[in-house]
């Protein structure tokens, strides 16, 4: 698997600004078959940072309605939160 297949994108949000700032994590958005070590090995390789630590979690979609009475849903998707090593950081701007 490629590295820029396995990490999809990192999330910006105010939660996430805070753990930046206070514990040094980041969340990411990483492919739902992806193990936590191609997760490491792929943050590792695009941010030349030293990762710590990874926990995971797979995030159900939520069901969606809109102005009809057919449901969808939203696609499933693993979240990633990486701690990296004190003195690392992401550039996400």
């Amino acid at each position: 698997m490629n590295v820029f297949d396995i990490i999809k994108t990192v999330r910006l949000t105010e939660k996430g600004t805070r753990q930046a700032e206070k514990y040094n994590q980041y969340t990411i958005v990483a492919d739902r078959l992806a193990t936590k070590p191609q997760i490491k090995q792929a943050v590792q390789e695009l941010f030349k940072v030293k990762v710590t630590k990874i926990n995971t979690l797979n995030v159900r979609g939520k069901a969606r309605r809109q102005r009809t009475t057919q449901a969808g849903r939203a696609p499933n998707w693993k979240k990633a939160i990486v701690t990296l090593k004190e003195g690392d950081k992401i550039s996400l701007t």
